[in-house]
Order: C-alpha cells, then structure tokens, then sequence
C-alpha cells in the first residue's frame, strides 16, 4: 500500500470517534419517510461539510426534502466519480416494535450503533460524506472530479431526490457511481431486480352472508387472482452471459448477504402480495375487494412479458380492473468494471475477503445511474435489522466501509 493510502488509513483510525459520533447523531436527526421531512438530518450533514469548509449547495424542489450537493475538482483531467447515499428512513412504529433501545436513540451497545436507518442508509451515507472530506485534502493529487449527493426521498423512489437530480442536474451523472447501501461487505452489487407494482379491485353487487347465492364474493375473487399470479415466477429470464457468470460463483454470498434462499430466486420473477383489503362484516359478502402485487424482475425478463401475462389472468376475471402504480426496470452494469476490481483490490489489501459481485434483490438509487449507462455500485454493511426493530451495525464493519469507500475513491481518481 503507498504512502498517500497509508495515510488515509492514519487519518480514518485518528478520527474514529468523530467518525462513530456522526453516526450516531445522524441517527438522532429524525427522518422518517413517510412523511419525508429530512430537513434535521440534512442540518447535520451539512453542519459537518460547513465545520470542515468543504464545498456543497442545497437543492430542494421540495423544501422540506433536501438534497445535498458537493463537488471539486482534482489537479488534472481524469474520471468523475460521484458518491451516492440517501437521508430519508424508513419510518419506526414506536408503539407497536419492540426496540431493545429506542428507534431514534443512536446508543451504542455491544460494538453496535442502533437506530432506524442507520444501516438503510446512514452508515453508507457516512462513509460518502467522510470520502469526500479526506479526498478533498488530497485534491491536489487527483485527477477528474468527485461530487458527493445525498438525497432525500429514496424510500419513496426519489421523485425530490436522486431522480430529480438525474433529470434536472446532470452534473451529478458522472463516469461511475459508488453507493453504501446496505449489502455486504463480502458483496458487490453491480445490478438489482426491478419493481413492478399493480393494484386490482374486484368490484362485485355485496350482499347478506347468508344469501351467497346473490352474488359472487370479491375478496374470493381477489384470493383467486393472488393464487393465479404465482404463475409469473416461471417466466424465463434470458440472463446476460457476464452477469450469469459473476453469479456463477457467488452463491454463499448471495445467501450470507441477502438471506438463506436469495440465490434460489435472484434470478427469477418474485411476487409478494403487499397489501389486501376487502369486506366490512364477517356477516355480508364483500363488494368491495383490492390488492397491491410487489412483483420483482430480475435482470433478463422484459416488463412485456410479465404484462402478458398479467393481462391473460386478468381477463379471467370480469369483476376486476387493474392497474400499474410503479415500475422501474431491472438494471445492471459491467461486473467488471475497474471499480469492482478496485473494491476487491482494497478488501484483499485490509486482510478482508474479496466481495462478490452479484445482483441485488432490493432497489436503490444506484438503478439511476445504471439506467443511464454509468456503472452503479453498491457496497455497503449488512442489512442487520433493516426496516424491523433494533435495526444496528457493528461498529467496525461501518468502520471498513469507510476504508473502502475512501480508498476506492482515491484509487479511481488518481490512476
């Protein structure tokens, strides 16, 4: 390891307990989404960016959903590389989860940091901001640019965040992304399945429970529907070859990543039944019945052909209309891309396992970028917890993402 990353290190190991203390006040600073207001989280990130005199602008469509901006340039020409991470959360039900300690607290337990969002994303988003401070002293070294962007509204697919950037700000677009959402240090997530969400409401006459005779049941209706829309999982995905190989090898983590079972149905359509609603008395027959379908594409299977067959169980049923309320295809970038190699470089040089490349289940704003053409990777803790109570990360796993981010960073801008 040269001189200038040996002293990344000194610098990252010297400021461990401001490193560790953002953390945990970012946590404090509520930003739940729903409702979306991210204005006390953005206060803290941009507090630390204004303490330390580096360069940022605030853009807020949306004034209660900002969106941090910052960016310099190095010595000489060269790559733009732009870190991305969210401040919005998902929100805590503090009546009904039971948190060892409470959602909004930040405590530190047992090497751990605990809280909602800090492993969906304050951790990753951490390490971005904390990348481009050290880098910003080395920018004399550098060639290209850094822009580091943290947004709000990722937990509601970025309407006032990433994705109004992307489309109002092409500056933040860049050569390649890195992203520290949550996955795995032992993953590198070069893609991830696609949503495609669907509402169905089954309108039928309702009558009496005892006159069954009058009238079909809507909520039976809707049960058959959902039992018909397992039928989408066996739509074929034609894989790219280069993703199917990085996959190839990647089993065991996949599954240590994302969960015992995640490499079974990675690269296949998945479908998750979110929401049902339907009747009012257990004595009457419903009228009224809807449902939301969370169906997710994998990287081969064309929005097209899952429609097709949607559209062929719909018809099956008269009393029930449907309709699409999002969707963002499955998106994917080079598994070997110099980033990816640059990540694993560093995991080996910190005495880590290599991270695998694979495919993610889960969105993240990272698709924005790939959707465009630029390489998108996400490397970041696990999801310990995520979106659940107690939701945590150990304390010198956060630390490793901040080495890899920053070394990473440094790697990319100054080859």
């Amino acid at each position: 390891m040269d001189d200038t990353k040996a002293q990344l290190l000194r610098w990252i190991d010297e400021d461990r307990e401001e490193i560790v203390g953002f953390l945990c006040d970012f946590v404090r600073a509520k930003s739940p989404n729903p409702p979306g207001d991210t204005t006390l989280a953005a206060a803290h990130v941009t507090r630390f960016l204004t303490l330390h005199q580096l360069p940022f602008r605030v853009i807020a469509p949306q004034a209660t959903m900002p969106n941090i901006v910052g960016s310099f340039e190095g010595a000489r020409p060269g790559h733009h590389l732009v870190l991305n991470g969210h401040i919005d959360v998902f929100p805590a039900d503090e009546l009904n989860e039971r948190w060892t300690h409470g959602p909004w607290s930040g405590v530190i337990a047992g090497g751990k940091i605990y809280g909602r969002g800090v492993a969906d994303m304050k951790a990753g988003t951490s390490a971005s901001i904390f990348t481009y401070r050290y880098l910003h002293r080395l920018h004399e070294r550098l060639a290209g640019r850094l822009t580091l962007t943290a947004v709000s509204d990722e937990e509601t697919f970025g309407p006032w965040g990433a994705r109004y950037l992307m489309e109002h700000h092409p500056e933040v677009h860049g050569d390649c992304l890195l992203n520290g959402e949550p996955s795995s240090p032992l993953t590198i997530r070069f893609g991830e399945k696609g949503p495609l969400w669907l509402r169905f409401t089954v309108r039928t006459l309702g009558a009496h429970g005892a006159y069954t005779h009058l009238t079909p049941s809507a909520t039976k209706i809707a049960a058959r529907i959902i039992v018909d829309l397992e039928d989408l999982t066996t739509v074929p995905a034609a894989v790219p070859i280069d993703v199917a190989d990085a996959l190839a090898g990647a089993a065991a983590a996949i599954d240590e990543a994302q969960g015992p079972g995640a490499k079974d149905i990675l690269q296949q359509v998945t479908v998750n039944i979110g929401v049902i609603h339907g009747g009012q008395k257990v004595n009457m027959v419903p009228g009224t019945c809807w449902l939301e379908a969370d169906i997710r594409l994998p990287p081969g299977v064309g929005k097209d052909a899952v429609m097709a067959r949607v559209q062929a169980i719909a018809a099956r049923y008269p009393e029930a209309t449907m309709e699409e309320i999002n969707f963002s295809a499955p998106s994917v970038c080079d598994p070997n891309h110099a980033m990816v190699r640059i990540l694993r470089a560093n995991a080996r040089a910190l005495g880590r396992p290599e991270p695998a490349p694979i495919v993610s289940l889960g969105g993240t704003d990272a698709r924005l970028w790939r959707q465009r053409g630029i390489p998108g990777l996400v490397h970041g803790p696990f999801p310990r917890g995520m979106a659940q109570a107690d939701e945590h990360v150990e304390i010198e796993e956060y630390l490793h993402i901040v080495r890899m981010h920053v070394l990473s960073a440094f790697d990319y801008l100054s080859g």
